[in-house]
């Protein structure tokens, strides 16, 4: 790998032409050939068995650059930033100047990390939320307890609202029954709005064994099409009316729903917890609020590119979180009417915060020359450990060193702001940011050559703890080069 030049650009952007040697590209070539032989068809030859100098011949010698092409320049790119000890921040736009037996040549057009010029972050204000937990606060706290230890008693009276019912049903349109609209012992408490539209409400005043025809229209948003907007009719049996006997707050009821003896110890405990987390948000507002202030005295030209980078990140967070729930992104996308886009456009705002946090806090650790030790870093993996019941040593071995370095770097940046700042009224924001928000300007006309950006990300490992309680200052990953698109190479004899 050669870089034959490094241009800066404006809006820090950087461009780099970068060029492998023949070395590089026949070992490239040779292993997409042993991956795609199999699937090539040569007369005379059992698939997998064509010698490639047969294929090539066959279907022009250039059949495997443009993959062998995709194999190998993600690689060149980042030995060319290393290299060139390049601080890239976004996907690299890729063009392919030329390609030949001897290697290929392309340009890497890449965000850097901008310059920051620091105002004020030492000695804020900002308000803070005033802790305070009533009795009333409590009694919400003591709710739950109170659910689960409900009991549910018959009753021989007319159905009410808030009553658990057991019924059977069956639903016809037009007199004919449809899939669906029966069940047998369902439960229902009324007044819950789990059923359609009006079903509820006309079982108030029921009895037990009492039988019901129930008329309704389904909603015209029902989300089966063939019943949207059609009436129905059930035919209900009511076969139990049950209310709901709450227990007598007491002792007995601490000991029966807690660890403690008595009512008071119950809710004194509640009380505690309560307000460690109403002061836990307070402090994270707090927090925030002194970050907002931060990035706003700063002055910065962020790359539009480094905040398309983050929100792509964010989204394929979003991705991996409903996938782990057991539903295909692609079917959730379906499900909800929501497009890509529409997710990109909501995801936006919160990037480019996450971004302007992340280069504030870095261009603090730099004025304040912050360091970690190794033993932060081993405090670090051991915290992980303890959080994700691991071995330590197995945290260090999937937790990338850079990563956490930086992630414990923003710690203690932001420790510098929190540490200095007073809770009292938040300055007023002012009219014009001195920040500059802009895109790192107008999109060039795409190159023949140019390649599509990686959409993936690399598979995630236990994070290091967030500088702040929203993650605002979460470390970004290092980007890697793109995907070139699938287009035939043009070659040079």
């Amino acid at each position: 790998m050669n870089v034959k030049s490094v241009e800066k650009l404006e809006k820090s952007m950087v461009a780099l032409v970068i060029e492998s040697n023949a070395q590089e590209f026949e070992t490239a070539v040779e292993k997409v050939y042993k991956k795609q032989r199999g699937r090539i068809a040569v007369p005379g030859f059992r698939k997998g068995k064509a010698p490639r100098k047969i294929i090539e011949r066959m279907y022009g010698a250039d059949i495997f650059y443009e993959d062998a092409i995709n194999e190998i320049y993600p690689d060149l790119f980042a030995q060319a930033v290393e290299q060139e000890k390049i601080d890239a921040v976004a996907y690299p736009e890729v063009e392919l100047l030329e390609v030949g037996k001897e290697g290929f040549s392309f340009k890497a057009t890449v965000a850097v990390r901008p310059e920051v010029k620091l105002g004020k972050y030492k000695g804020l204000t900002a308000a803070k939320d005033e802790l305070k937990v009533t009795e009333k606060d409590i009694d919400g706290e003591l709710k739950p307890y109170i659910e689960r230890a409900t009991q549910l008693k018959d009753v021989d009276r007319k159905a009410k609202m808030g009553d658990d019912l057991i019924i059977d049903f069956a639903g016809y349109m037009d007199g004919v029954a449809f899939d669906g609209g029966t069940a047998t012992d369902q439960a229902l408490v009324l007044g819950s709005n789990v059923f359609i539209p009006g079903f509820e409400e006309q079982l108030v005043g029921a009895k037990a064994g009492q039988e019901k025809e129930v008329n309704v229209t389904f909603p015209e948003d029902y989300q089966m099409e063939d019943y949207a907007g059609k009436p129905a009719t059930f035919k209900v049996t009511v076969k139990a009316v049950r209310e709901k006997v709450e227990p007598v707050l007491d002792d007995e009821f601490a000991k029966d729903v807690s660890e403690f003896e008595t009512l008071a110890e119950l809710r004194k405990d509640l009380g505690e917890k309560l307000a460690q987390r109403r002061e836990a948000a307070a402090q994270s507002k707090f927090e925030e609020s002194l970050l907002d202030q931060v990035t706003e005295n700063m002055e910065v030209e962020i790359p539009e590119a480094m905040v398309e980078m983050r929100t792509q990140q964010m989204l394929d967070d979003y991705s991996q979180r409903i996938t782990a729930q057991g539903i295909p992104f692609e079917q959730y996308l379906a499900m909800t009417g929501i497009s890509v886009d529409m997710l990109k456009l909501q995801a936006h705002e919160g990037a480019l915060r996450q971004v302007k946090v992340d280069l504030a806090l870095g261009a603090i650790a730099q004025a304040e020359k912050i360091e970690v030790t190794q033993e932060d870093m081993d405090a670090e993996c051991q915290r992980l450990a303890d959080q994700y019941g691991m071995e330590m040593e197995k945290v260090k071995e999937i937790v990338p060193v850079a990563d956490l370095q930086k992630d414990l770097t923003n710690q203690k940046a932001a420790a510098i702001i929190y540490d200095s700042a007073k809770v009292g009224k938040t300055p007023a924001k002012k009219a014009a940011k001195k920040t500059e928000e802009k895109a790192e300007g107008e999109k060039k006309p795409a190159a023949k050559k140019s390649t599509k950006k990686a959409e993936g990300e690399a598979e995630k490992k236990p994070a290091a703890k967030k500088t702040t309680k929203k993650a605002e200052s979460e470390t970004e990953k290092k980007p890697a080069a793109k995907k070139t698109t699938k287009k035939t190479v043009k070659t040079e004899e």
